[in-house]
């Protein structure tokens, strides 16, 4: 059994509990091994680990909620509610390519839009580690931030570690202020902004500050061993060679590696052979390894995204 506070700073608590403390009783109803206690502008949870970190997270749902709109009705607690528990899979089943892999944090349900996203989601399911390949714009990126944190909630891995190499089209990191870190941080937007779609903002704080989700540089990575983790390698066709396998060797047991990328786009030096490519070629047919390759009808972003991606993909071949 643990305890934890959930303070509500800046928050009307009638608007927020409702009358005679309506939103904790439904809580209460929905996790009835949970005693949650409502005490000035603090909720007191005592109960297992699990379930104290759904409520917490349904907590937080409630709150960005409140920030949103000015009150939470108990129709909103118990669609919130329906969410989390929709997430939490009988023991032994697995997740479906189709399934919703999260509720974002405005409660928008992140599921695979197209044929090759499903089948990432299925890849992931049956292997440890899965190479998905593609153009930019095919969500092989947010599917696979979502299925981070999907296995992170479900308590699947103790962690996130999210990573890409140091380099970028026609940008020299030397010339930027800072250590490595710091000099990297604002390419690693994207992830960010992936996370922020799907962590209330005060969670995903906790959890970086805790390195529960750690996003850093490739190098990292060097002379670790990634145990009990979800790791994700972004932007993985910039990789040397030997980078990716001193990545791909840095999985510990119970951890699950997804590496992205992008063949049309290697930003590396023209001598400079590419460690994904490399990769694919060797790693093929090496059973429990999964490969998926995105195309331009997997493009999700606006829709004239997909006749740019499909019009280079011409005027290359």
């Amino acid at each position: 059994m643990i305890e934890k506070v959930v303070t509500l700073d800046n928050i009307s608590l009638i608007d927020f509990l409702g009358v005679e403390n309506k939103t904790i009783d439904t809580l209460s109803a929905a996790f009835p091994k949970t005693r949650i206690v409502s005490r000035g502008n603090q909720i007191l949870l005592k109960g297992s680990t699990e379930e104290i970190l759904q409520v917490d997270d349904i907590l937080n749902s409630l709150k960005d909620h409140y920030h949103k709109y000015g009150r939470v009705t108990e129709e909103n607690v118990q669609a919130i509610i329906d969410q989390e528990h929709e997430l939490q899979l009988p023991e032994g089943q697995q997740l479906n390519a189709d399934d919703v892999i999260v509720y974002g944090t405005k409660g928008t349900p992140v599921k695979a839009k197209s044929v090759n996203q499903q089948k990432l989601v299925q890849q992931v399911r049956d292997n440890d580690l899965v190479f998905a390949l593609g153009p930019a714009g095919t969500g092989k990126t947010y599917i696979s931030v979502a299925l981070a944190v999907r296995a992170l909630k479900n308590k699947q891995v103790r962690k996130i570690i999210i990573t890409r190499p140091a380099v970028e089209a026609g940008e020299n990191l030397g010339f930027l202020p800072g250590d490595l870190k710091e000099k990297i941080d604002p390419y690693l937007r994207p992830i960010y902004d992936s996370l922020n779609d799907m962590i209330p903002y005060e969670k995903l704080g906790y959890y970086m500050e805790r390195e529960i989700i750690e996003i850093a540089p490739l190098a990292y990575m060097r002379g670790r061993t990634l145990n009990n983790a979800f790791i994700l390698l972004d932007e993985a066709q910039n990789t040397t060679p030997m980078q990716m396998k001193m990545f791909l060797t840095r999985m510990g047991p119970e951890s699950k590696m997804i590496v992205t990328g992008d063949l049309t786009q290697i930003d590396l030096p023209s001598r400079q052979s590419s460690g994904l490519r490399e990769a694919a070629r060797i790693l093929k047919d090496v059973k429990g390894i999964g490969f998926v390759e995105l195309n331009e009808k997997d493009v999700v972003r606006h829709r004239l995204v997909r006749d740019i991606v499909e019009a280079y993909g011409k005027e290359g071949s």
